[in-house]
């Protein structure tokens, strides 16, 4: 018979802060960090999803529906920031779960987020792809028709090829080793960042007022359903917070990259979508390649060009960030037992956990190029709010229990914050399809499985 005590067993914090030290490679400092923050933040929310929920749910409600996903995400942010700041570990959610509410939290939160994450990857995969699209279009190529969508999103559509090829380009760059791979992302989330102002600086000369009206031409539910859509496009940090155990100095840095992240990214997502949809009536706009198609529509192909090309390298550090993220939840959850050793052994000179990434990169690579970007997407949201509320919950009950660690960051106005973030958490929750929650119990309850016939007796706290 299975003990209540076994399962809900925990790590002390001094022990995990101090374990495992120097496995892998501190080489990331503030900037990098924020970099990989932002990275993982801007992207297919502006590039893909922002035309497609103005489109198709919200209209230009769309800025409501950031704003309600951002509050929500604001307040999980502290959270994780306390948390980054007193466990600087691999791992986030897991790592934080485990050691404050048991074994049994760590390993379903870990193992919710090695799909979610994946998923994450594919989605974004998905997006920039629409855009290449537009691009090979714009230059008057022509690609062979069964290479541009996955089956179903259009006639003689059999694989999303330059999306599997993108998250096999995304696993080879995180498996030359952290520092290379950080120098590749702070560079180009410069780019992208660039890109995002050119849309924001050239597009507000062409907003007209009349396209806000109606505002919210879906009702108020349309603009909160918008808001549990573009609910991954406003985390990032979390995926950022897996690779504490690589900050230079992770107590002083991570819960500032947390905070810096999340600011400029909210900054921009706003004004951005102020101006797609002043651009363009809700209903003209793109659902796929909503900016790029925008300008063209004003007659600035040109520069409708030169953003379908700055969103495909932009894009890419999502993918970057959050396959980062996997991997290091997958590498910690091995660490500890709860899955086979042999996924978290490190390339023994780049100090990076290589089988797990090439699994992670095939693994997206083929929900990207055979899944419609909305059943792709439905597969990340729900898991990634459950996270959220169990840091949440989790950061008010060691606040309790041990008041007294040293913590670098204290989230403010202890409990309200962290209350804020669940019941935003759980209210967007009860807006997505009921598929989402099917195929997650399904994805639950084969984690459950596993935990009991291997992970719970392999457990390090075990032996």
């Amino acid at each position: 018979m299975i003990s209540r005590r076994s399962v809900f067993r925990r790590k002390p914090i001094e022990h995990i802060a101090t374990e495992h030290e120097g496995e892998l490679s501190r080489s990331l400092g503030l900037w990098q960090l924020t970099a990989i923050g932002v990275g993982g933040i801007i992207g297919a929310g502006i590039f893909a999803l922002a035309g497609a929920v103005a489109n198709e749910t919200a209209g230009p409600a769309v800025l409501v529906s950031f704003l309600i996903a951002g509050v929500a995400s604001a307040a999980a942010a502290l959270s994780y920031a306390e948390f980054a700041g007193l466990i600087p570990k691999a791992g986030s959610a897991y790592t934080y779960g485990y050691a404050v509410l048991g074994e049994i939290v760590g390993w379903l939160i870990g193992w919710d987020l090695l799909l979610e994450y994946t998923a994450i990857v594919a989605v974004v995969a998905i997006g920039i792809s629409g855009y290449f699209g537009f691009l090979v279009q714009q230059l008057g190529l022509t690609l062979p028709a069964w290479s541009l969508g996955a089956p179903g999103t259009g006639e003689g559509h059999v694989v999303d090829l330059f999306a599997v090829v993108l998250c096999l380009l995304i696993a080879f760059l995180l498996n030359l080793g952290i520092r290379a791979a950080a120098r590749f992302e702070t560079f180009v989330v410069g780019v992208k960042v660039a890109v995002v102002l050119l849309v924001i600086a050239v597009g507000f000369f062409h907003v007209s007022t009349a396209n806000y009206t109606p505002f919210f031409p879906y009702g108020v539910g349309g603009a909160i359903t918008g808001a549990a859509t573009v609910f991954f496009a406003v985390f990032g940090y979390d995926a950022m917070s897996t690779a504490a155990e690589e900050s230079r100095d992770a107590r002083r840095h991570m819960p500032k990259a947390i905070i810096y992240s999340l600011v400029i990214s909210m900054i921009l997502y706003v004004l951005a979508t102020l101006v797609l949809t002043g651009m363009q009536n809700y209903r003209e706009i793109d659902p796929e390649s909503g900016f790029s198609s925008a300008f063209a529509a004003v007659g600035l192909p040109g520069l409708a060009s030169v953003i379908a090309a700055g969103a495909i390298v932009g894009i890419l550090t999502v993918m970057f960030t959050f396959m980062l993220g996997v991997t290091r939840v997958w590498f910690s959850m091995s660490r500890d037992g709860l899955l086979p050793g042999w996924f978290a052994k490190l390339h023994p000179v780049r100090r990076v956990p290589s089988r797990v990434t090439w699994i992670v990169g095939a693994a997206s690579a083929l929900i990207a190029g055979f899944l419609p970007i909305r059943e792709a997407a439905e597969l990340t949201n729900i898991g990634i709010l459950l996270a959220f509320v169990v840091v949440c919950v989790a950061v008010i009950v060691l606040r309790y229990r041990q008041p007294d660690l040293p913590r670098s960051f204290r989230t403010p106005w202890m409990p309200v914050v962290p209350a804020v973030g669940v019941v935003f958490s759980v209210w967007l929750i009860t807006f997505l399809a009921p598929v989402t929650w099917l195929r997650f119990a399904a994805w639950f309850a084969l984690g459950l499985v596993i935990y009991f016939a291997y992970g719970r007796r392999h457990s390090a706290l075990e032996r």
